[in-house]
């Protein structure tokens, strides 16, 4: 199976690196109009949920980075979540 999103693992690095729980993320989310919860989250850093354009805008706005800070650094580690080759 291939990852639904590639945001996943940014969110949790980025939610752990507050010391928050999962809980308190999706709680700060639904405070900010998005009702989102513990369980969705859960499945949104482990990569099997999709993201929208605007979740991801979302949680960068609740998170208080760049939305590109929830992407990977590199290209290759986006082929690599994405489970494909880096044609370059």
């Amino acid at each position: 199976m291939f990852a639904q999103n590639i945001i996943g693992p940014q969110v949790r690095r980025l939610r752990v690196r507050r010391e928050w729980t999962q809980d308190v993320l999706a709680t700060k989310c639904n405070l900010a109009g998005w009702d989102l919860s513990r369980g969705t989250l859960a499945k949104i850093e482990a990569q099997v949920r999709c993201v929208t354009d605007a979740e991801a805008f979302a949680l960068a706005k609740v998170l208080r980075v760049e939305l590109m800070e929830l992407y990977p650094a590199s290209r290759a580690e986006i082929w690599k979540v994405l489970g494909m080759k880096d044609e370059n």
